[in-house]
């Protein structure tokens, strides 16, 4: 996920507890509100920048924001938006970040109890653009249209997966990251994270058992301290074994690490 330091951090935590008095029913609304004014900031720079001076009186930011999206967003979006520009922030476009990133957890709360199902939609639509070239170079396409993109979008996903599924592959289009993959990847931690856990990618060579995932999941939780989900891929070039990644973590125990690992040892 995006990490925040200092005076940022502070008032994501503070805009994240405002967030979390808003509906479920409304959080669809607000998501999308949210992404369009971090779209605004992102492409505004004086107005950011604006916003973000700590030389300007706080009514004067926080008026300027009301006037400017008062009737165009959800109450409880402008409340927020509103908040934001109130706050201190580290840097310029921690701004526009964080209202991205408020907006993903918006729209993971829309998903209610489908929370794991998001996090396993949202993997699977990585993993597919990841592994289809021109999928890939057709989301990142500088010819081609957002619109176009989303119309992508709608036909791929479009009763087939979650609504909140497919505002965030949506919203994964807008540029904010380097691509379209590293943002699903990061609103994947995210979802995770809103429902207390983490997400590890587990490589096999073939499918684990219920039982067998069952049991991995339970010990990389007890491990980590909080639930686990876990994500499989299917390796063929995986030789016997697992590799675990979670975090900035690697946990190897496949046939070629042990391999690797004696040869290093033979050769010391």
């Amino acid at each position: 996920m995006v990490s925040f330091r200092g005076a940022s951090a502070d008032a994501l935590a503070a805009l994240t507890d405002q967030l979390g008095g808003v509906a479920e029913a409304a959080a669809t609304t607000v998501a999308g509100d949210l992404f369009s004014a971090a779209e605004t900031f992102r492409g505004e720079g004086s107005l950011r920048r604006f916003v973000t001076d700590q030389s300007v009186a706080e009514q004067a930011r926080t008026g300027l924001v009301t006037e400017l999206f008062s009737g165009k967003v959800d109450g409880a979006s402008l409340g927020i938006i509103a908040g934001a520009a109130g706050r201190r922030w580290t840097r310029s476009g921690d701004l526009s970040k964080a209202l991205e990133q408020l907006g993903v957890i918006a729209a993971v709360r829309s998903a209610g109890l489908q929370g794991s199902t998001l996090v396993d939609e949202l993997f699977a639509v990585r993993q597919l653009v990841t592994g289809n070239s021109d999928l890939r170079n057709a989301f990142s396409d500088p010819t081609r249209s957002i619109a176009d993109k989303a119309g992508l979008v709608e036909s791929l996903l479009k009763g087939k997966a979650l609504a909140a599924t497919i505002q965030l592959v949506r919203q994964s289009l807008s540029g904010s990251y380097r691509t379209v993959v590293s943002a699903l990847e990061d609103y994947e931690r995210t979802a995770a994270a809103v429902q207390g856990e983490g997400v590890a990618t587990v490589r096999v060579a073939r499918a684990l058992s219920a039982a067998d995932e069952q049991r991995l999941s339970g010990a990389l939780s007890r491990q980590y301290g909080r639930p686990v989900h876990l994500n499989i891929v299917v390796d063929p070039d995986v030789l016997g074994g697992v590799r675990i990644e979670i975090g900035d973590d690697v946990i190897e125990g496949t046939v070629a690490s042990r391999l690797d690992d004696a040869r290093r040892k033979i050769a010391g």
